[in-house]
């Protein structure tokens, strides 16, 4: 059984709205509190939320929000108390999920995983991995995949979800003070000012038709995408069920290719039913044909531009690669956090407007960045170690 961290008491399940406003009103007094959730989302869009674990000083509490008639108003005034920071692992879809309960995002959040890269310790590192190396205990994976909707709950499920919070608090106290000792709170900071903005959680509608890379740079067929990938996000929302059950995206780029514009045309595209084209829904997505058809040409969107000029240098990219690793083992902070994939073919081409160039990150890597492609420094092996030599401007 995974066990709640030493110390703490028992884990109180609560199931009524009395109960749970009592306790968030104790926990609103303490200085930080750590949370997680269980939920499922296999079956819908929006996540069914299903369990909120808290811990405070002297409360582990395991929230059943599908208890009958409980109302989780009391919590929602606990995640707005400002002097109570909220503690998380990995918080974006527990963020995403209040934020889709309660119409706001929590106030003062902090995400160990985010500080987790700040501190050094790897890119994404998982919550179990993450408590091995601050409290050298193991975690149990027993229940890791229960069906945390199933009623009646076992001891063992309840345990296993309070061990969430209870050890996130030993992790959390360790990780202030690294960061505290590295004088790197205000880099996490900056991290975690990104899950402070809803549009972080809802993106917009009419972007999302990037995500499925069309290769085209026909923008009256981008248009009609556009159209009808922002109609299947408004029906999958509406309908609550995940965006490929409404409609797959193969099939969305077909019709953006073709441009049906009757039942009986839309019916013949691959992977459209015939039921689907003659109902609501076909009506629905034929209408967002017809939009995208219409626009005028101004408005049509156009393919993700790449920088001008031939792709990046494979050979420079490569170089940047290992200067990035190398920069980040000596200041022990993850890679990832401080340039994608992405970031270095930008530099690689040329491109000043980037993430990498700005702030701490600047500092860390992109003004060596720039160096090494000004051929200002030169990069060789001493030992077992990459040497970084400057050479005079």
């Amino acid at each position: 059984m995974r066990a709640p961290a030493a110390g703490f008491p028992a884990p109180r399940m609560i199931a009524s709205t009395s109960d749970l406003a009592e306790l968030c009103g104790r926990l609103k007094q303490e200085p930080f509190v750590t949370i997680d959730t269980e939920f499922v989302r296999e079956r819908t869009y929006w996540p069914e939320l299903c369990l909120v674990q808290l811990a405070g000083t002297q409360d582990v509490a395991v929230i059943d929000a599908l208890a009958e008639g409980i109302d989780l108003a009391p919590l929602a005034t606990l995640l707005d108390e400002p002097a109570c920071l909220k503690v998380f692992h990995a918080a974006r879809q527990d963020l995403e999920i209040f934020l889709h309960l309660f119409d706001r995002l929590p106030q003062s959040i902090f995400d160990t995983q985010i500080a987790a890269m700040v501190a050094g310790h790897g890119d994404q590192i998982g919550y179990d991995a993450l408590v091995s190396a601050v409290t050298g205990g193991a975690i149990d994976k027993t229940h890791r995949f229960s069906d945390w909707s199933a009623r009646p709950l076992t001891p063992a499920q309840i345990a296993y979800a309070a061990a969430d919070v209870t050890h996130l608090r030993d992790v959390y106290l360790s990780l202030r003070k690294e960061l505290a000792d590295q004088d790197r709170q205000h880099w996490a900071d900056a991290e975690l000012a990104e899950l402070t903005r809803p549009e972080t959680f809802r993106p917009d509608p009419y972007r999302l038709w990037e995500r499925l890379k069309p290769r085209t740079n026909n923008r009256r067929m981008l248009g009609v995408l556009r159209e009808i990938v922002a109609w299947r996000e408004g029906e999958a929302q509406t309908l609550d069920i995940p965006r490929q059950r409404v409609i797959r995206d193969e099939s969305l780029l077909e019709i953006a290719a073709v441009q049906p514009d009757d039942v009986e045309a839309l019916a013949r595209v691959r992977g459209v039913t015939r039921g689907f084209a003659e109902g609501r829904a076909g009506a629905g997505l034929l209408e967002a044909v017809r939009t995208g058809t219409g626009l005028p040409e101004a408005v049509l969107p156009r393919a993700p531009r790449k920088p001008e000029g031939a792709r990046a240098s494979a050979a420079l990219v490569a170089l940047l690669r290992v200067l990035l690793a190398a920069k980040c083992e000596e200041n022990q902070v993850a890679p990832k956090l401080v340039a994608s994939g992405e970031d270095l073919d930008h530099l690689a081409l040329g491109r000043t407007d980037l993430p990498v160039l700005q702030g701490w990150r600047r500092a860390v890597f992109g003004e060596d960045a720039l160096a090494l492609l000004a051929g200002h420094l030169a990069l060789s092996v001493d030992g077992k170690q990459v040497r970084l030599t400057r050479r005079p401007e």
